[in-house]
């Protein structure tokens, strides 16, 4: 599922302040999932802006409404009639939400107050993995269930590289080899003939695997670790 994470509230307050009226827009989907943008997260996000705006004497007020789904233009068709009395629109979905909001509206400026960042797993509560980048050539088939691009941080379809030290990424020594736990995971499967197939690599970036952590519950996890 896709995972968000809410932008710093500086950063949010400085890009709607100019605009007098903002609806704020939750997702019903997967941001509500991952306590990132559904209805609960709205009304925080605008409790704390609304007391801020007003504190420092800015006439920015914000008003609140969620959907279904913002990534499904159905869903947006309830919009229609309440846009039309504000000066711009603050999304709390993913990217593909914001995207289309912005679309069925093009004459609102559309604020994302969400950054996407991950497909992932459910580690706790507002603690969440990831597992997948989308990357439209998945391999998992012949690594064991495990995703190469994700978890190795060099990102190889065919591994191990000449990098692993006692089962650890020479790229990111906190995390185990990810064709060391691929190599495992396939001998116990009884399938090791897999990781001879080779796969046609490809090119990517920014491979280090993602945790994310909501901000209400940081305290919880850091404290831990």
């Amino acid at each position: 599922m896709v995972k968000g994470k809410r932008k710093p509230l500086k950063q949010i307050q400085d890009s709607i302040k100019d605009y007098n009226k903002v609806l704020t827009v939750g997702c019903g989907g997967c941001v509500s999932i991952c306590l990132a943008g559904g209805q609960k997260e709205v009304i925080a996000l605008n409790t704390e802006l609304n007391v801020t705006f007003k504190l420092e004497k800015i006439e920015t007020r914000l008003d609140a409404y969620t959907v279904e789904r913002q990534c499904n233009m159905n869903f947006l068709a309830e919009l229609d009639k309440v846009v039309e009395k504000y000066d711009c629109l603050m999304s709390m979905a993913c990217g593909a939400g914001v995207q289309l909001l912005a679309e069925r509206f093009h004459q609102k400026p559309v604020i994302p107050a969400i950054n996407t960042m991950a497909i992932g797993i459910d580690r706790g509560v507002g603690l969440y993995e990831e597992r997948c980048r989308a990357c439209g050539e998945c391999v998992i088939g012949f690594t064991g269930g495990i995703c190469p691009v994700t978890r190795c941080a060099k990102g190889l379809f065919n591994g191990p590289c000449g990098g692993v030290n006692n089962g650890q990424c020479e790229a990111n020594k906190d995390a185990p080899c990810a064709w060391v736990d691929i190599y495992n995971r396939l001998k116990e499967q009884n399938r090791l003939d897999s990781i001879l197939k080779f796969q046609e690599t490809m090119l990517w970036q920014n491979q280090t695997q993602r945790t994310i952590i909501q901000e209400p519950y940081e305290k919880r996890y850091y404290e831990k670790s």
